[in-house]
């Protein structure tokens, strides 16, 4: 255990704060994370909520910066997106890291959690824009440079997921990108279902949902999207695939 994790967990244990995933890693679902226990937390470890989340939290250090170089080596903001959506973006760490790759004039949210949404406006000067938790409705069709969800798609079910798919892809214009993890095939090889069954801790429900790969890339194709590439990425105590589609012109 690093220094700044075992210091945090004592500071947090004198604090009483109830931290969701403190000493165990389930996953990343920003709804589930405490707002204000979260911020005390991170300030307290002199850490960006952010770098808090991944090192102490999820255990994973490092994690989303990694996500977004490998997105930045692909060419994701290459083109400047000007209108970025992000779906459940939670903490906001990876809106901070894109922010730092690119200049949007306007970052749209789609967060069912009021604290985590009301912070990312005023701290990142968001848009948020109202939500049923699978729908994109407020976005206009074919508006959008960059739509993307991290950590989201692998915590919800199969359905759900599915209906934010099309929405994706009716806002994003063509030559636009769509970026977002599940958990597919790639993910689950026997050692990895084993250590999610024995390590995994009990869940909330719909964590961890899987997600047939071919059925995202066969989706996508049909809505005029084709996969640019795929890579892994730390997810609880296992790994998620990251997909970034390209709509075509």
């Amino acid at each position: 255990m690093s220094v700044v994790k075992s210091g945090v967990k004592r500071l947090l244990g004198r604090a009483g704060f109830d931290i969701v995933r403190s000493t165990r890693i389930q996953g990343g679902v920003d709804e589930f994370i405490p707002f204000e226990a979260t911020m005390s937390a991170a300030r307290a470890a002199g850490l960006s909520v952010g770098d808090y989340i991944d090192e102490v939290m999820n255990g994973t250090p490092g994690a989303t910066r990694s996500t977004v170089d490998r997105l930045r080596a692909l060419g994701v903001f290459a083109d400047g997106p000007r209108t970025v959506l992000e779906i459940g973006p939670g903490s906001g760490r990876y809106l901070e890291k894109t922010l730092r790759e690119c200049s949007p004039d306007r970052y749209e949210i789609y967060e069912t959690a009021a604290p985590w949404a009301g912070y990312l406006v005023e701290a990142f000067g968001v848009v948020a824009l109202p939500t049923t938790g699978c729908s994109l409705a407020p976005t206009p069709d074919a508006s959008v440079d960059l739509v993307q969800a991290h950590k989201v798609f692998n915590t919800v079910t199969f359905l759900h997921a599915s209906r934010y798919f099309f929405e994706m892809a009716r806002v994003t214009r063509p030559g636009g990108r769509i970026v977002f993890d599940v958990m597919t095939e790639t993910c689950l090889d026997p050692v990895a279902v084993r250590t999610w069954a024995t390590k995994g801790g009990d869940g909330h429900g719909s964590f961890p949902a899987a997600m047939p790969r071919r059925t995202c890339v066969d989706l996508f194709e049909t809505l005029g999207c084709d996969l640019e590439a795929g890579f892994l990425a730390p997810l609880g105590v296992a790994s998620t695939e990251v997909l970034v589609f390209r709509k075509r012109t």
